[in-house]
């Protein structure tokens, strides 16, 4: 997950604005038991950051939504009220409907109430290459075009198609695309089962690019 960044979240405006998230937020955290102090330690935000994005004064980017969805143990489809059949084994392209946050644009590649989730990526060039995640349970990265910097601990590789990457998420990594025309990946990640699974988090993390 995310280590605090220094706030790019613009404030919601008329053009972009998400409207059911906010209260969807606060509710799944409700239905989690989870306080907002509690929530925000488990997903590496502030307390007060999670709560302008409850409120709807803050848009949340992929990797937050990414973050909360493992605290709460639900999906990024649930968090924004997507409509991906329940448990469908089949996902048709038809149906997947373009998603953006934080500079990312996504696709659900996969149905809810699964223990993995699975999105189709496409990353610009110079979006939140900065940001550094730490969470439990394990990622699979797939390069599908352009080149893709994965930063693992302490090592970088740049990963081109057809490439991919499968990691214990505990590791502090980082995506970026390397190249200007962007990237495009798939990626599969496992869900928490339980929103006190996502407290065993050590330390927020810092690092510049």
């Amino acid at each position: 997950m995310s280590a605090p960044e220094p706030d790019p979240e613009r404030p919601a405006g008329p053009a972009e604005d998400l409207p059911a998230v906010a209260p969807r937020l606060r509710a799944l955290r409700r239905r989690a038991s989870l306080t907002l102090e509690a929530a925000a330690r488990a997903a590496a935000l502030s307390p007060a950051h999670l709560s302008r994005l409850e409120t709807g004064q803050r848009q949340p980017s992929l990797p937050m939504l990414l973050a909360l969805a493992r605290v709460y143990g639900t999906t990024v489809a649930e968090l924004l009220g997507e409509t991906v059949p329940d448990r469908d084994a089949i996902v048709r392209a038809a149906g997947m409907e373009p998603t953006r946050a934080g500079g990312w644009t996504y696709w659900q590649a996969g149905a809810s109430g699964r223990g993995m989730q699975a999105l189709r990526v496409r990353v610009p060039h110079g979006s939140q290459g900065d940001i550094v995640r730490v969470h439990p349970g394990e990622e699979w990265l797939y390069v599908l075009k352009g080149r893709l910097r994965l930063r693992l601990g302490d090592a970088t590789h740049v990963l081109g198609p057809g490439d991919s990457a499968h990691f214990d998420s505990l590791t502090p990594h980082r995506i970026a695309a390397e190249d200007p025309d962007g990237l495009d990946l798939l990626f599969v990640h496992t869900l928490l089962q339980s929103p006190t699974a996502a407290l065993c988090l050590g330390p927020h993390l810092g690092e510049t690019p």
